[in-house]
């Protein structure tokens, strides 16, 4: 194993390590991890050959910006029931080199032709994150740097604002820092927040995030109700609750991102079962950028094969889940219990190929748009039926 190749710097994981790892070790591991799930209660697991590859398209062009206006890493994506589509991107980039505030909302028609910015010049933008659609189509977006949780009425007007930015004029005010363990969690505020769902009663779930590791429940009138989780391996425990879903029986489905896991709980917070995604990695799989992941990044979960980055449930009335992961770049579309039913697409920079996505939508089955950081773009993904 070579160990002299260079750190690299990665926007989400904060300077995670990549060096070479070797196919027969990888492989190796997946079987061991594999093989543990099967042996423990409650788990569910998949792994083999006989998952099928799910043919797709990538629509060309979906999108179209207006000529004095550029997406950055696209962080977020969603669909309203008008079939609007809304990019969170850190574009709009104002600030110094190191450090500067990084976000925009922007909304396209059905057709991809570019409507409007939202939000421009709004105080909680910071470091976008994700941005998600409830179903009277307000539009709630989670801000990483400012820690801060926005809804906006389907107008663009600020309806609501969960947690609170740190003020400029605070001597301490900086980047925080990553103790571990973290410091306790406080009510009503927030860590580097990831993103939000909602249940049947308009209840909001809050995925928290980098530092706080848990999960928090708001009320339909922002009322705080309660929060569940803390930084640790065990069923409950979160390293990164990076993605958040809820299913129509009102569970709440959390990617627990650097655990390499998707954990399902009810809507009080009880642990129901939990998953993982063990497809084998192709031999001619590339990572995206850098070098693919080591033993320590395989144990960190971030870059792992199968590490949920980005998860969603499509509607209707068989439903399924949709992740993705870093490396090797592939979205795998699950039943809700998680079992694999197909896999599609690979690390890169072509249409069909990804890099790094960050968020997903799935307002059909087989209709998917994915937001990516590395290549700066949304992909709108028609499936195979």
């Amino acid at each position: 194993m070579r160990s002299d190749y260079p750190a690299l710097s990665c926007p989400c994981c904060g300077g995670l390590q990549h060096r070479g790892v070797s196919r027969r070790r990888f492989l190796a591991m997946a079987g061991e991890s594999a093989a543990a799930l099967a042996l423990t209660p409650g788990l569910a697991w998949s792994a083999g050959a006989d998952v099928p590859t799910i043919a797709f398209d990538s629509v060309p062009n979906p999108l179209r910006l207006p000529l004095d206006i550029y997406f950055g890493e696209c962080s977020g994506v969603a669909v309203n029931s008008k079939g609007h589509v809304f990019v969170l991107s850190r574009g709009n980039s104002s600030g110094p080199a190191y450090g500067a505030a990084a976000a925009q909302l922007l909304e396209f028609g059905p057709d991809g032709r570019y409507l409007r910015e939202i939000g421009r010049n709004l105080y909680a933008w910071s470091f976008a994150h994700t941005v998600k659609i409830d179903r009277y189509d307000n539009i709630w977006v989670t801000d990483k740097g400012s820690d801060m949780v926005i809804k906006f009425t389907p107008e663009g007007r600020v309806a609501m604002v969960f947690g609170r930015k740190q003020e400029a004029a605070d001597e301490n005010t900086g980047p925080l820092r990553h103790p571990n363990p973290p410091l306790p969690a406080v009510p009503g505020y927030f860590r580097q927040v990831t993103d939000v769902a909602w249940d049947a009663d308009d209840n909001a779930y809050i995925s928290d995030g980098y530092i706080n590791s848990r999960v928090a429940k708001v009320d339909k009138h922002g009322n705080w109700l309660k929060s569940w989780g803390e930084r640790g391996k065990g069923p409950g425990q979160f390293h990164t609750p990076h993605s958040i879903a809820l299913d129509h029986r009102g569970q709440v489905y959390v990617a627990d991102r650097s655990n390499r896991r998707i954990q399902v709980f009810d809507g009080e917070g009880n642990f129901l079962r939990q998953f993982t995604i063990d497809v084998p990695v192709p031999p001619n799989a590339r990572p995206a950028i850098g070098y693919a992941p080591d033993e320590a990044a395989l144990e960190e979960g971030t870059f792992a094969p199968g590490s949920p980055w980005a998860i969603c449930i499509s509607p209707g009335p068989n439903p399924v889940l949709y992740s993705a992961d870093a490396y090797p770049g592939r979205i795998y579309k699950l039943t809700l219990d998680g079992k694999v039913l197909g896999v599609l697409g690979e690390s890169g920079k072509e249409l069909g190929q990804f890099g790094w996505i960050h968020e997903m939508a799935c307002p059909h089955e087989n209709v998917l748009y994915v937001a990516e950081l590395l290549n700066w773009r949304v992909q709108k993904l028609l499936l195979h039926a």
